[in-house]
């Protein structure tokens, strides 16, 4: 890898979600999916909601969601798991 590059975040090997964030609930919308809100005070990167686009700025409280059930092992889940906007989330 060359120097100042950061690997994708595909290669390098997923980090488990902060403990001490809302509880995990199960939700069905096109699927089975395990929804988790974050509080602003525990988001401390950027991502991009898969919902518009947009970036979902440090600080902002958001959901994390991941599909789960037969289709879905645990590592697979985990490595889709994306960072939403709330109401880009409930819009869905």
């Amino acid at each position: 890898m060359a120097r100042g590059r950061r690997q994708s975040k595909h290669a390098r090997p997923h980090r488990p979600l902060a403990p001490g964030l809302g509880a995990e609930r199960a939700e069905q919308r096109d699927g089975s999916w395990v929804v988790r809100s974050v509080p602003g005070q525990s988001s401390t990167k950027s991502y991009t909601c898969p919902g518009c686009s947009r970036p979902v700025a440090a600080g902002t409280p958001h959901v994390v969601a991941w599909p789960t059930g037969a289709d879905f092992g645990l590592e697979v889940g985990v490595q889709a798991r994306r960072h939403w906007h709330t109401g880009c989330w409930q819009r869905r």
